[in-house]
């Protein structure tokens, strides 16, 4: 199990439409609107790594989305 998160920007305005977009994506377990230096903070559960580039690829494609920032979680 890889679990991702991902923290992004989007256009001013668009918050309703990109929370949508993000809660439709495969693997995507969770979706925080954030205030600060994030608009969102996206939990993201697949079962490999290659799975969660894919995931954050589809993300990153999203017209209203104009920046991102991914950290992957690791067991102790």
């Amino acid at each position: 199990m890889v679990i991702g998160v991902t923290m992004l920007n989007v256009l001013p305005g668009s918050e309703k439409n990109a929370y949508n977009d993000l809660k439709a994506c495969e693997g995507v377990k969770d979706v925080y609107h954030v205030f600060g230096e994030f608009d969102f903070v996206v939990i993201v559960e697949l079962e490999t790594l290659r799975e969660l580039n894919d995931v954050v690829d589809k993300i990153r494609e999203n017209p209203n989305v104009t920046a991102t920032q991914t950290i992957v979680g690791a067991e102790l």
